[in-house]
């Protein structure tokens, strides 16, 4: 092994508002003190209750990516495993993420954006 995954980091145009849209979404603490990285106003933490970390970090100019169109690209996306799909749809949505792509009633995902235009989707398990 040559390294350690320590988060996964998004760039954003406001890292404290998305992280508390994922916070609402996954649970967790945000900005949690941790002696790896210092939080401030270009800088936010999620560590999720399942140990693992999302950061989010300002850039100026962010061009969200544009889903299913690759320009910008979507470069990756987040996949989240649900038990009970349209209520997690209902709650995505209340918490201001849209609906990208509702496939197909027997397909098993369905793609959003979260409010800085990131795609994610909830993959019905």
């Amino acid at each position: 092994m040559i390294a350690e995954l320590e988060c996964v980091v998004l760039d954003c145009p406001d890292p404290r508002e998305l992280a508390a849209f994922y916070a609402s979404l996954l649970g967790g603490e945000v900005d949690r003190p941790d002696r790896r990285w210092e939080c401030d106003a270009d800088w936010s933490t999620l560590h999720t209750p399942g140990g693992r970390v999302l950061a989010f970090q300002r850039v100026a100019g962010h061009r969200p990516p544009r889903w299913a169109d690759q320009d910008p690209p979507q470069q990756f996306h987040l996949d989240f495993g649900v038990s009970d799909q349209e209520r997690a749809h209902q709650e995505v949505l209340e918490r201001g993420a849209s609906l990208l792509d509702a496939g197909d009633g027997g397909r098993s995902w369905r793609v959003y954006a979260d409010p800085a235009g990131h795609p994610f989707c909830l993959v019905r398990h």
